[in-house]
């Protein structure tokens, strides 16, 4: 099942994807006891994914096409956002400052960076060096502590694009991680979110990365060092993970950074990450 957020008449809905077609059923018209944001949806458990199942069958169901609705970040207030850094072989190769980690690493990215597809990426006038990370990102639909790793993945609400937008003049200055990731719109995620029985292989889903057209990233998430279920169970024995928080799981070789010579983004710019088995997310880039 892909799961759209989307805004009609300045209201805030939730949508399924009709499978095979380009429109969508509007679950938050179609029942009114279905939650209205895609947190209290997934809050809400099982209940929603049945009252989900039954608008799709019904013939009752009120259909959108894409381009009558503009879709928002598919989870506009998700709880913690923690991302995995260096957790691609390939991305380890190009970085000439990293070692191969012991255990994961792990920093934080605000809600308030969130921003979503179509939404520009602004760069803030104290960095000249805006890059971009397309990352698999999971959505938590069960509130984990202390997890091992098969009870960690059984809590995976879903799927989706993030990307780990970052200013890296500011990141790398006396090691300030977190203000180097969390300018406003440094958090593009979507376009969609894919329930875990529709994407079974979390482990083998290509990604790419387009600036412009040109091809800058083309990876899979085969070369994880660190697979998905560790990553939770690592995460839930320092902190319980809860419904809507989402966690990211590091961005394959070809970052602006580490090409030569660096690309960094610049106002005109379009970001285009593709994910397979979920869709795209695209953004332009203008300055604040």
């Amino acid at each position: 099942m892909k799961l759209y957020s989307f805004q009609l008449n300045g209201k805030e809905r939730i949508g399924v994807l009709i499978p095979g077609e380009n429109r969508f059923v509007d679950l938050s018209a179609s029942n009114p006891q279905i939650a209205q944001n895609m947190l209290a949806f997934i809050q809400a458990g099982q209940s929603s994914m049945d009252l989900a199942n039954e608008a799709l069958d019904s013939h009752l169901k009120v259909d959108l096409k894409f381009e009558e609705v503009r879709l928002i970040a598919p989870l506009t207030r998700p709880g913690k956002i923690l991302c995995s850094g260096i957790n691609y072989r390939s991305h380890l190769k190009e970085n000439p400052r990293a070692t191969l980690p012991k255990d994961p690493f792990f920093f934080a990215k605000m809600p308030s960076a969130v921003t979503g597809p179509g939404e520009t990426i602004k760069l803030p006038k104290g960095s000249e060096q805006v890059d971009y990370e397309i990352e698999l990102a999971v959505i938590m639909g069960k509130a984990i502590s202390d997890a091992p790793p098969e009870k960690a993945l059984q809590a995976i609400f879903g799927y989706t694009i993030l990307n780990d937008v970052s200013a890296r003049d500011v990141q790398f200055k006396e090691n300030q991680i977190t203000l180097g990731k969390n300018f406003d719109t440094f958090c593009p995620i979507g376009p969609c979110i894919v329930t875990g029985e529709e994407l079974r292989s979390a482990n083998q889903v290509r990604l790419r990365t387009y600036l412009n057209g040109e091809i800058m990233q083309n990876g899979s998430t085969a070369d994880w060092l660190f697979d998905l279920g560790y990553l939770l169970s690592f995460l839930s024995k320092v902190m319980t993970l809860l419904p809507g928080d989402i966690i990211s799981t590091g961005t394959p070789a070809g970052v602006g950074l580490f090409r030569n010579p660096p690309v960094f983004l610049k106002s005109g710019d379009v970001v285009r990450l593709e994910a397979e088995g979920i869709g795209v997310l695209e953004n332009r880039v203008s300055a604040a």
